[in-house]
């Protein structure tokens, strides 16, 4: 079977360039052998010698799989690859699939912390280092990017993805895709991409995890649907149907969604697949029984059956019947043959199983100083009394805390490739940095819960961090020992990695209250205390705001965790992360996030005092505690001569904006320099402020940069009530600063 001369995915494009030979292989195919492509089941990471004997290689030998997922190296791939090839009738090769979702033997921080860096560039290159690492590992097909918005941090999996905002959200699905595919997905060094969960899945109710989203049209299109969309526009070779409904259909039997939106309106031309047991799941929602939630699927524009095996087992029923059609099944297969034409397995099925690649190319010394940097990069400053960081190098330091030592809680979650044991922990990380300048005390000070069943769920999946057997009082009086006899402490304090993640939704977000506690009497010795907090998600930090000097956010860095943590506390690196997701003050704020409407009674100008008849709290301020795009540095940045180019603008025009940005401070960094606008009068309600443009500039020491920004009508636009995508004449806001409440304001007037 020949394969294509043209190796570049489409973008969204309805051509395939690989028709004729999809066409005739089809024209060979039996219906069980149809239905065998659009079966994914999880191989269980079989054992190589188990790949003749297992259960699998059966079904693949039948022609009854498509594809595998859960399955690493290129000795366990290659031994099934060839069942595929070599035992099966029509030998059609399969695809292997993996959650690479933030790096993977080289693992970096959790997506939340990767988008604080707010570094396009930096976030498309891990995806391009986890593509040549999980390729020459034998894997060709990535779950990712998770690209869901989020506002409620309840919700754990708001550690997957990229925040709150949908403009930074695209240019993140965009980079991801690009590093994940670059322009050639036959090359064996790349992974065909997987724009997840689609859609809205980062919207449930209650912040519960699989739960029900219920939202209008216009707030899909305006606030939820853009990095979805941007990773189609860039090319995404596959999309994964999200677990909850929209419009009351569960998104996997969803036809507008699968079909009407994302293949007629969008022009999406891979495949889709669904999550793990989707269409089964379809029934505890109430849409029939397998073979009724089977059959709508596929109708809806389901292409392949991740695990549940509902497609293989069901749809020639659901065909005698009439349920289905055989297009239908054509359609699906075609796709998947396809996808298989562009990632070059026809043409050598084994493309991904060179063994000499899988041992020069995995976790180098390269990429983990690439690592190290991105964590270092991602950390977010939120506070810093006095200059307490940086710390110097010399004198005695006490690290206390249940995260400083625990090497497979550094990665954090999604994390399924990761050589936790070889993941820097914060102690070692901290001692290599150190040397011998300076004399570090450790102890862990207390375990990560006073609730023993909590803390089991907490730290599920290889991360555990061991429970002490001594009691609460004596993990609190080692700490207190070592802490009378140092200088500083740093208090390695908050989530573990499996406290965020899938099926990790929380009602509390504060930080645990034996932790609290241990931080508590930290604070009482009356010695400086630096606030290292590791977390997946917004937590609630007023506490702590108030009482503690320093505050370094390090998210889960990842396997170079404490090498870039120290980076960052002893001046190193110069911190420049900001926020991607607002931090309440309580959880009753929740869902809080900077882009939000006005009401009928804005509360005004009088932020933080109560008003009665207006939109605010009894018992708090309205304001977060720390605000979407927000992150301190060690040194300063000043904002000065924000211009316009003109005031005036016509549908065809644009407008440049400039600021001058002068690092007032006595350190060499980097500012994230952030644009906002404001449409003061639409024809459906706006934004009080939306982020449309970003920089990430280094600045030294008393020098003055001039930033230049450039808006067009396509930056003005907003879907209205009608659906259409539209830019309306009128008034608009221009505000530029280092966060989302940037002082800096001025006006312009677009003209039709």
């Amino acid at each position: 079977m020949s394969v294509s001369e043209t190796k570049k995915t489409s973008k969204s494009s309805t051509s395939n360039s690989y028709a004729k030979q999809v066409d005739s292989i089809l024209d060979l195919m039996t219906l069980e052998e149809k239905l065998g492509q659009l079966n994914l089941p999880s191989s269980g990471d079989i054992t190589t010698g188990q790949a003749q004997s297992s259960d699998i290689a059966k079904k693949i030998e039948e022609g009854k799989v498509g594809g595998l997922f859960n399955i690493k190296t290129v000795a366990k791939i290659k031994a099934v690859q060839k069942i595929a090839v070599e035992k099966s009738r029509l030998g059609i090769p399969l695809i292997f699939g993996m959650d690479v979702i933030h790096g993977y033997k080289s693992t970096f921080p959790i997506p939340l912390g990767l988008s604080s860096s707010w570094d396009m560039e930096m976030i498309e290159k891990t995806a391009r280092i986890a593509a040549i690492e999980a390729s020459a590992d034998g894997i060709n097909w990535t779950f990712s990017p998770m690209v869901d918005i989020s506002r409620d941090p309840r919700w754990g999996r708001v550690s997957e993805g990229n925040g709150e905002d949908p403009y930074l959200g695209s240019q993140i699905s965009r980079a991801m895709v690009r590093g994940y595919q670059q322009d050639d997905l036959s090359a064996n060094n790349t992974l065909m991409s997987c724009v997840k969960h689609f859609a809205l899945y980062g919207a449930p109710e209650a912040g519960r995890d699989y739960n029900t989203v219920d939202m209008s049209r216009i707030r899909m299109y305006n606030e939820y649907l853009a990095p979805y969309k941007a990773a189609v526009d860039e090319g995404v070779g596959s999309v994964m149907a999200s677990f909850n409904e929209i419009d009351g259909i569960p998104a996997t039997g969803n036809k507008w969604l699968l079909t009407d939106l994302l293949r007629e309106d969008w022009g999406f031309d891979g495949f889709v697949v669904t999550d793990y047991t989707g269409i089964n799941e379809m029934m505890a929602h109430g849409m029939g029984d397998l073979q009724q939630v089977s059959a709508m699927a596929l109708n809806a524009g389901v292409d392949m059956d991740m695990v549940g095996e509902g497609l293989l087992t069901t749809l020639k029923k659901s065909l005698e019947d009439g349920t289905i059609t055989m297009d239908a099944i054509d359609t699906a297969v075609k796709r998947i043959l396809t996808a298989k034409y562009q990632l070059g397995l026809f043409e050598d099925p084994y493309r991904y199983c060179d063994e000499n690649r899988a041992e020069s190319e995995v976790f180098t010394p390269e990429h983990k100083a690439f690592a190290r940097k991105v964590a270092a990069e991602s950390m977010v400053l939120l506070k810093n009394e006095e200059q307490l960081l940086p710390l110097k190098k010399s004198g005695t330091i006490a690290l206390v805390g249940p995260l400083a030592n625990t090497s497979v809680n550094m990665a954090g979650t999604w994390s399924v490739a990761t050589d936790q044991e070889k993941s820097n922990s914060f102690l070692d990380g901290l001692k290599q940095v150190v040397g011998e300048k300076a004399n570090i005390l450790y102890a862990k000070g207390s375990n990560l819960d006073y609730d023993l069943e909590l803390e089991k769920r907490a730290t599920m999946f290889g991360k555990d961090i061991p429970r002490d057997g001594r009691s609460d009082q004596q993990l609190l009086d080692e700490a207190l020992a070592i802490a009378k006899k140092s200088d500083v402490i740093l208090a390695a304090i908050g989530e573990s990695a499996e406290f965020s993640g899938e099926s990790s939704s929380r009602t509390d977000l504060g930080i645990p209250q034996v932790q609290k506690d241990l931080l508590n009497a930290l604070l009482k010795t009356g010695k400086p205390v630096v606030l290292v907090l590791f977390t997946g998600r917004p937590l609630v930090l007023v506490e702590e705001n108030e009482n503690v000097p320093a505050i370094l956010n390090v998210w889960f860095p990842g396997s170079e965790a404490g090498l870039a943590i120290s980076d960052v506390l002893f001046g190193d690196v110069n911190p420049s992360g900001k926020l991607t997701a607002t931090f309440p003050r309580n959880v009753g704020q929740v869902p809080i996030f900077y882009n939000h409407k006005n009401t009928g009674r804005p509360i005004g100008n009088s932020e933080g005092k109560f008003e009665k008849f207006k939109s605010n709290y009894l018992d708090v301020r309205n304001e977060p505690l720390y605000p979407f795009g927000y992150g301190l540095s060690y040194t300063t940045f000043d904002y000065s001569n924000l211009t316009l180019s003109t005031t005036n603008m016509n549908m065809d025009g644009e407008i440049k904006v400039s600021v001058d940005v002068t690092n007032s401070g006595n350190y060499d960094g980097k500012e994230v320099v952030q644009l906002y606008i404001r449409d003061l009068v639409g024809s459906v309600t706006r934004p009080v402020r939306e982020l449309k443009g970003f920089q990430k500039v280094d600045i030294k020491k008393g020098e003055t940069k001039t930033i230049d920004f450039k808006l067009t009508t396509e930056d003005l636009k907003f879907y209205n009530s009608s659906l259409d995508f539209v830019a309306e004449p009128g008034t608009f806001q221009v505000f530029v600063g280092s966060d989302s409440n940037a002082p800096l304001t001025k006006e312009f007037k677009l003209s039709k």
